[in-house]
């Protein structure tokens, strides 16, 4: 039986067109206050039974849609009910100058209560990862078991390209009044010069949007540019988290290295640290499947 999803959107979440500077194409405009939490959009795959919901968090550039097929596989073979979740700055949630793994968490915290959900098992990966981590860390009450998906608390800047990302999207200049082919042709031909991968080219670009003619990018450029250090880094926490935790790493990447075991330990004395083989960072596109048989094992266990 195929997964009913259905997007609920909430809060400020009407795409609206950045102003374009010289540099290039600014960020869509959605502005929520930045001292507290912001109403998160997400979908919901629904399942017929009673068990605790699975709650997926996205990385760095990601969006709630990057989990929907694994969402839909795991609604149809554990009958539990599947969110997936926009972060702040990020898809159709909305925009802050505030970027901190203490601002998102409550940002979750704010939406399990407006939703009803006592509990959840919280699966994120990367960024959303660190996400899960310090909701788990510091709201132990509302995570069941936790998934930490190809990410460590621990310093990531040494593995990443991001900064040299965000000038490469800074600096795209796009025409207006063009059909979307044509204007994701061209922002990849100016990506290219900086970033050399194509797969991640494409995975940037599913942050352009159009709207009455204008492209722009849906995520909030300036913010993560501006705590990209502590996008990177993680928050200083003296509390442990208890509850079944999986860290699953990819065996191709090195973002969870035996040098990071003993914070994962520290901080998650429950901790299981497996990695699925062939696997980069972005594990649930590789290895669909193997993702999803690690969730169900973890599940059950």
């Amino acid at each position: 039986m195929s997964a009913l999803c259905r997007l609920i959107q909430r809060g400020m979440c009407r795409s609206l067109p950045g102003q374009q500077d010289a540099c290039g194409m600014a960020s869509m405009v959605r502005t929520a206050s930045s001292s507290s939490p912001v109403n998160l959009t997400y979908d919901v795959f629904d399942g017929k039974g009673e068990s605790t919901p699975l709650v997926f968090l996205h990385g760095l550039f990601g969006s709630k849609s990057n989990f929907h097929s694994i969402a839909k596989s795991l609604v149809q073979r554990t009958g539990r009910k599947v969110l997936t979740v926009d972060a702040r700055n990020h898809g159709t949630s909305p925009h802050s100058p505030e970027l901190s793994y203490e601002a998102m968490a409550e940002d979750l915290k704010h939406l399990l209560a407006q939703l009803h959900i006592e509990k959840c098992v919280l699966i994120g990966h990367s960024m959303g990862g660190k996400t899960a981590m310090t909701t788990a860390l510091t709201q132990s009450g509302l995570v069941e078991k936790l998934v930490v998906v190809d990410i460590s608390p621990a310093q990531t800047t040494t593995r990443t390209n991001f900064r040299s990302y965000i000038k490469a999207m800074q600096e795209v200049k796009i025409s207006s009044d063009i059909p979307r082919s044509t204007a994701r042709r061209m922002a990849e031909d100016q990506l290219r010069s900086l970033v050399k991968e194509r797969s991640v080219r494409q995975f940037l670009l599913t942050n352009l949007v159009e709207q009455n003619g204008h492209y722009a990018w849906r995520v909030n450029l300036e913010a993560i540019a501006a705590h990209l250090d502590n996008i990177m880094s993680f928050p200083a926490v003296e509390t442990v988290y208890e509850g079944p935790t999986l860290f699953l790493g990819g065996a191709s990447s090195a973002y969870i290295s035996s040098d990071d075991y003993p914070e994962i330990q520290r901080l998650f004395p429950c901790a299981d640290i497996q990695y699925i083989p062939d696997a980069s960072h972005w594990i649930h596109a590789d290895k669909p499947l193997d993702f999803i048989s690690s969730i169900i094992r973890f599940l059950q266990s």
